[in-house]
């Protein structure tokens, strides 16, 4: 048997028990990841610098401006095209998360 067969054995045993836990662990908050499109306009999580602050602002508010942008009752905009790509639960999802950011 080669020398480095137990090793490279070994570290794929290791990788893979490695990779297992990572899914194993807690799956990140529902609407963190549709947030993360929103970072380039209105920061990381929410909290600005640029356009509006949307961190703690309430669900329901966020979700109804958001349901006001698809139906494009504020213009013809880049928010208006970003809210139609996503379902009525994504834009609740969303809402929350930002809604749960300080």
């Amino acid at each position: 048997m080669p020398r480095f067969l137990p090793s490279a054995l070994l570290a794929a045993c290791l990788s893979s028990c490695l990779i297992g836990a990572a899914l194993a662990g807690e799956p990140p908050p529902s609407g963190r990841l549709l947030a993360s499109n929103c970072a380039q306009c209105h920061g990381t999580n929410g909290k600005g610098p640029g356009f509006d602050r949307l961190a703690g602002k309430s669900a329901n508010s966020l979700y109804e401006e958001l349901k006001e942008m698809q139906a494009g009752k504020e213009g013809d905009g880049l928010m208006q095209r970003h809210a139609m790509g996503y379902s009525d639960a994504q834009l609740r999802a969303l809402a929350g998360y930002l809604s749960k950011q300080r």
